[in-house]
């Protein structure tokens, strides 16, 4: 709560960021098309009538947890990618934020992953290929000014390597659970240790 914002209003404020949650992980586990207002109001512990208090629909619920994630993504990534790091740091710093990510809101990648295909065909979800078309460029940058300035191996495939290591990174969420054994940065530099030693130029 801000120090101008009314006890109501951030009561209010705290409980749509639960319901958003809540909803997150029924679409996550359940799928979007077979989830219900009611399956979402069921898991919340209110009537389904209740939750139309806060959402006008379950698509504005699934639009506003891909849109916080990924604005959030963004928000890292760009901060990655305007600080001026060598191709290897930036490819690091980009793993690590994207565990970062997977540990925030697991629910939400999860949902991305298995909806957005057939999500992008409708005009609300647009937003959803264009953050796609962006990640795909700031990884592949990376890869290729890898390349040019010899950090990583010449003769790397620039699209495979972005593919595998897109792939391998974001599936983490089908099995990542917060406050597990291992941190999001620990596991980032697991990933890294295994990526880099088959693309990094050996000295």
């Amino acid at each position: 709560m801000t120090a101008t914002e009314p006890p109501a209003a951030a009561a209010a404020r705290d409980r749509r960021g639960e319901l958003l949650g809540t909803a997150a992980e029924v679409f996550a586990e359940q799928g979007y098309n077979a989830t219900t207002v009611r399956k979402i109001a069921d898991h919340a512990g209110m009537l389904a009538g209740s939750l139309y208090y806060h959402f006008d629909s379950k698509e504005s619920m699934l639009e506003e947890i891909l849109r916080t994630f990924l604005d959030e993504l963004w928000d890292g990534y760009d901060t990655v990618l305007a600080a001026g790091l060598g191709p290897r740091e930036t490819l690091q710093a980009l793993v690590t934020e994207s565990f970062r990510e997977i540990d925030r809101h697991r629910a939400a990648v999860a949902i991305y992953q298995k909806e957005s295909r057939q999500l992008v065909a409708q005009e609300r979800f647009a937003f959803l290929a264009e953050s796609q078309r962006r990640f795909e460029k700031a990884w592949l940058s990376t890869l290729e000014r890898g390349v040019a300035e010899r950090a990583f191996r010449a003769d790397l495939d620039v699209r495979l390597t972005y593919r595998f290591v897109r792939d391998t990174v974001w599936v983490a969420a089908s099995w990542y659970r917060p406050g597990g054994q291992h941190s999001p940065d620990e596991i980032a530099r697991q990933y890294l240790s295994m990526v880099l030693d088959g693309i990094a130029v050996r000295e």
